[in-house]
């Protein structure tokens, strides 16, 4: 499983002209699912949404988490995530989870996202949709479950 988390002002997902996720201050994480993943695999990348420290202390460093200051999470399943494109121009998905399984484990890190008390707003799944942030600093942190980067 990956995820690319960026710290924002405000964040939030469209579906046509209708806003299905919106939040303020937090954290925008886009998560992709392969094909191979399971319940490590959630627990990583929800710990890491939950746990990295890339919130600003009184002394203007980067050392408090999502829980010390009350933000959010906006959560997009980006299947894309899992793109190749090592090989010709064309990117290739056959890591990423097929649709059904890909919902299920998605699901899996909002659910453990939302009972450890964390506000969590989404997108719709498989969904054409468009992503609207405003990246504070900016931060961009990737995370991968494999630990391939």
């Amino acid at each position: 499983m990956r995820a690319v988390i960026q710290r924002v002002s405000r964040a939030r997902v469209l579906v046509g002209a209708e806003t299905v996720g919106e939040i303020g201050p937090g954290l925008l994480a886009l998560v992709g699912v392969a094909a191979d993943d399971g319940p490590s695999d959630i627990a990583y990348i929800a710990g890491k949404i939950r746990g990295l420290r890339v919130f600003e202390d009184e002394h203007g460093k980067m050392n408090r988490a999502l829980g010390e200051t009350g933000g959010a999470v906006l959560a997009v399943s980006q299947f894309t995530l899992y793109g190749d494109a090592r090989k010709g121009r064309r990117p290739s998905f056959d890591r990423a989870a097929p649709a059904d399984d890909g919902r299920t484990l998605f699901e899996a890190v909002v659910a453990d996202l939302r009972a450890a008390g964390v506000t969590v707003e989404t997108g719709t799944y498989r969904a054409h949709m468009r992503v609207e942030l405003v990246n504070d600093g900016p931060v961009t942190i990737l995370v991968d479950s494999r630990r391939e980067f």
